[in-house]
């Protein structure tokens, strides 16, 4: 039915771009779940194959394409999938004011609403539409009632359901409901591995390889749903710790989490050579003090730890709204922290692993919190840190967040080869 277009697959991705084809012994199967590494390749595939199959199978009908905001889908998904599409003699108009795309090829037209599962109040979003099939890219990141309300939508004969999705924890309701029961459910997974792109040299897998640790690495990296337990940072020992660096800095910036009653962790960040040392810090338990600063005394600390050096910038919890008026009036640039946690400790796993920021001798508070810093094992389905021994922690998450890693890069290019459907 389609022309051939010339890009390179593995196998894998192969299998999922033709598992409802006439001829694959998966055809009858209502669903596919595919999961596993990062960059593995997986949601191109699938978003391409979800393309073909419907185009194939209908006239006229509505589809949805889910994530986790329809931005998401636009950047993660069709952003990689249109492209290829028009390679294959595709053409497709989007009404981005309506959210809804339409694509066709010859006499056949169908209609893709893009949707968001942010939230619980997302499913009201998708409720009333008759669908003939739901693709969810990143479904272990939406709340189960859109889930099953997208799912619920699929009441055309011949619908089926596409999922796609980086593990979690065990104890996620996707993996208990629909991996655990594929049998029952009658769907197809399919775990990916990073070599299942072949798009990606080895040094671009040795690279995320080094990102991730821990529990993060089982997920990412070789695609296990497994529980996150243990020191959130368990790589880190004090031979990681170095002598302040000689010299003068290149840039200085302070980072701050900010507590009343709980600790208050400052750090004295300087730039040497392109890295980040944290060289000094103040570091003051209200409870063990038996005595509680107020904003403006806090403000004289963060004055004694700078020691009239230069400050870029101070970077602060944006949940302390007080002490931040108090740092503006006090003439200090402040920025507010990007205070994602797990994304925030993954750039910060990182960031240490590869030499981009440096603990220094005199941060003990900060030494000390790195060997006591842990996950809850008691947070359900929800990958919690335990909230103990984490204010260095969490300023030190501030600033890599904020300074040192700002932003999570995300490929979007793919080669790939496609068959032509039989």
């Amino acid at each position: 039915m389609f022309p051939a277009v010339r890009l390179q697959f593995s196998d894998r991705q192969k299998q999922v771009l033709g598992w409802w084809s006439r001829g694959s012994p998966h055809r009858d199967r209502d669903a596919i779940v595919c999961d596993g590494a990062v960059r593995s390749g997986k949601t191109l595939c699938l978003g391409l194959s979800f393309f073909l199959w419907s185009m194939s199978r209908f006239r006229g009908q509505q589809f949805a394409l889910c994530g986790k905001t329809t931005e998401s889908v636009r950047r993660n998904l069709l952003a990689s999938v249109l492209p290829v599409l028009g390679g294959l003699g595709f053409q497709w108009e989007e009404q981005r004011g309506r959210n809804r795309l339409t694509v066709r090829y010859g006499r056949v037209e169908n209609t893709y609403f893009l949707f968001g599962g942010m939230d619980e109040g997302s499913a009201a979003l998708i409720q009333g539409i008759t669908l003939a099939g739901v693709l969810l890219d990143e479904v272990a990141l939406m709340p189960r009632s859109f889930v099953e309300q997208a799912c619920a939508r699929c009441s055309v004969t011949g619908a089926k359901f596409w999922f796609s999705c980086n593990p979690a924890g065990p104890g996620h309701w996707f993996y208990r409901e629909w991996i655990c029961k594929a049998e029952e459910r009658n769907l197809l997974h399919l775990r990916f591995r990073m070599e299942d792109n072949p798009t990606l040299s080895p040094e671009t897998r040795q690279r995320y390889e080094r990102t991730f640790q821990g529990a993060f690495y089982r997920r990412f990296i070789l695609g296990e749903w497994t529980a996150a337990d243990g020191l959130v940072y368990d790589f880190f020992d004090e031979g990681m710790v170095q002598p302040v660096p000689q010299g003068p800095a290149r840039r200085w910036i302070l980072s701050c989490d900010y507590g009343t009653v709980n600790p208050t962790s400052m750090g004295l960040w300087g730039e040497y050579g392109g890295v980040w040392y944290r060289v000094a810090e103040y570091y003051y338990d209200a409870r063990q003090a038996r005595r509680q600063q107020t904003d403006q005394e806090y403000a004289q600390r963060l004055a004694e730890l700078a020691g009239g050096r230069a400050i870029e910038a101070v970077v602060v919890d944006p949940s302390a709204a007080s002490f931040l008026e108090t740092l503006r009036r006090a003439g200090w640039n402040v920025r507010k922290a990007d205070n994602e946690v797990l994304s925030g400790i993954r750039r910060t796993a990182d960031a240490l692993k590869n030499g981009r920021i440096v603990i220094c001798e005199p941060c003990q508070d900060a030494i000390r919190e790195f060997g006591s810093y842990c996950w809850d094992l008691h947070s359900g389905d929800q990958d919690r840190v335990r909230k103990e021994d984490d204010h260095a922690m969490d300023e030190i998450r501030y600033f890599v967040a904020t300074v040192v890693s700002p932003a999570e890069r995300r490929a979007s290019f793919y080669a790939g080869y496609v068959e032509r459907p039989r």
